[in-house]
């Protein structure tokens, strides 16, 4: 594959026809509704093959016949999942033509197929997977070559795509069954990956970070708040992970470049029911978080055999633009109110002088997302390795409180206080039966201010997942994030940010609700 330009080129050789109907197959599953496939090639090179094998695994109807629209110009579809439009623009003079034979209509929220689609020159939309199909000189009369080139926005799916199918049979998963498995918060998103004998593998789609706007100190938000950029932190810190005998996934193959890891399928046992967790599972996630806790870790840990990871700092300014986020989305937003400038200097303030001595103890690696959606339960597996964990890509030197809060002040679901103070209290427990040095009291105050912490963080994340990226579902969540940033606030300690609350903003206390 070779790419120029906004262009990606992928070449095959397609040995007879069969070859050819097995590539339209799986082109099949890359497509989607709104794309434009323009075939190209002689007269006899493979056009109408390919077409009509690509619309019979569209429409899931092998029998399904699919003339050449030579003659009718448009011919139409109902695939399983979009229309899908096959047009031969040979009789073509103008794109004014098309417009006659209701293209628009047609096209809208369909799969376009064109065969010819040179005839409208630069009619044709940029963004489209050109297929060029050709008859070699001096070769087996029933070969086929065809060059997959992938223009505008489609040079990088193909790009993708390609890289997923060069991986999987390293994985020792090619030709396995993909199935987009629901995704999160962040732009990865992941598939079942199931083989003919039903073993199965999580196919991980982590691109690298798009260019963002600078916000502070020439960098982008994410470098500021130590958020991983692309894929290695993920690769560097499962291994570390694993080395610590924590149940993390096993990576079968990656592609670091990009951003693609099939990682070992730990199953989809919750830590939860409808009715909240249940408690002998997350008694094993405390533990497993005690016994991290209690363990020197190491501050670099390798991606492969040549390259070493630094683990980043949650430093102040990471945890201060972390908390700033509820002023910039939540307050506006959801609170219904502008902080001034004075007000949130003095917020910054307050949170400066509560975090400072947090950020000077000794910190540990602090996963940053230990709570129920990324948790599993494997049951064939002993002691804290039957708690399965698949997100720890934005990991951090920090202060433990702050993961032991995650876990007990789950942002999905509601940890009863009964619950929350028998874990919290088994967690302190390990820790001092581990160091009599441990401190109880700070470690409880500690707990306090990196819970509220992190509430006020996702009070913010939440309001902007619905503002920025329509994402409401993340809504409703609010009262309880409200809830455990009230509980919070009520330490002595944290008398301050209380009053700073109850003055500017106290719909975040739960004041105010509509």
């Amino acid at each position: 594959m070779t790419e120029t330009g906004a262009a990606t080129r992928w070449q095959f050789v397609l040995r007879d026809e069969t070859v050819t109907v097995m590539l339209a197959s799986k082109v099949a599953g890359w497509v989607k509704a709104g794309d434009l496939l323009t075939l190209s090639g002689d007269l006899g090179a493979g056009k109408s093959t390919f077409a009509r094998a690509l619309i019979r695994e569209l429409t899931n109807d092998p029998t399904l016949d699919v003339p050449s629209p030579t003659f009718t110009l448009v011919q139409v579809y109902d695939g399983r999942a979009f229309p899908i439009v096959h047009a031969d623009l040979y009789r073509i003079e103008t794109v004014d033509e098309l417009a006659e034979l209701g293209w628009d209509e047609a096209a809208d929220g369909a799969l376009v197929i064109v065969e010819w689609a040179d005839r409208i020159g630069n009619g044709i939309a940029p963004d489209r997977l050109d297929l060029q199909f050709s008859i070699p000189a001096d070769a087996d009369p029933r070969r086929r070559d065809m060059v997959m080139t992938g223009y505008g926005r489609f040079a990088t799916r193909l790009g993708e795509i390609k890289a997923i199918e060069d991986l999987l049979p390293e994985a020792g998963f090619d030709g396995a069954a993909r199935r987009y498995m629901t995704g999160d918060a962040s732009t990865r998103a992941y598939e079942r990956l199931t083989r003919s004998d039903g073993r199965t593998a999580v196919l991980m789609i982590s691109p690298p970070r798009a260019d963002a706007p600078v916000v502070r100190y020439g960098k982008p938000y994410h470098l500021i708040a130590q958020l991983a950029a692309d894929i290695r932190p993920f690769i560097a810190i499962d291994k570390a992970l694993r080395q610590q005998g924590i149940s993390a996934p096993e990576i079968y193959a990656a592609n670091i470049d990009a951003g693609l890891a099939v990682l070992e399928d730990l199953g989809s046992e919750p830590c939860v029911t409808a009715d909240g967790p249940i408690a002998e599972r997350y008694l094993e996630a405390v533990g497993l978080l005690g016994k991290l806790h209690g363990t020197t870790l190491p501050t670099t840990v390798p991606i492969d055999d040549a390259t070493p990871y630094q683990i980043p700092p949650y430093d102040l300014d990471a945890l201060l633009i972390e908390a700033e986020l509820m002023i910039d989305w939540y307050a506006p937003q959801i609170a219904k109110v502008a902080v001034s400038a004075s007000a949130r200097a003095t917020f910054l303030a307050i949170y400066t002088r509560l975090l400072q001595p947090l950020i000077d103890a000794p910190a540990t690696w602090c996963l940053r997302d230990v709570h129920s959606p990324n948790l599993i339960w494997l049951p064939d597996r002993r002691g804290t390795a039957r708690i399965g964990i698949v997100d720890f890509q934005d990991c951090v030197m920090g202060h433990p409180a702050y993961d032991v809060a995650a876990l007990l002040q789950d942002a999905r679901v509601t940890v009863p206080d009964a619950l929350e103070l028998r874990l919290l209290g088994a967690y302190a427990q390990m820790r001092k039966a581990a160091d009599p040095r441990f401190d109880m009291a700070g470690f409880v105050q500690a707990y306090a201010v990196m819970g509220v912490q992190r509430a006020t963080k996702i009070l913010g994340i939440f309001a902007r997942l619905d503002k920025r990226d329509r994402k409401p579902q993340y809504l409703e969540n609010l009262p309880r994030i409200e809830a455990y940033l009230a509980k919070g606030l009520a330490h002595p300690a944290l008398a301050e940010l209380k009053a700073w609350f109850e003055a500017y903003v106290p719909r975040a206390l739960g004041a105010e609700r509509s």
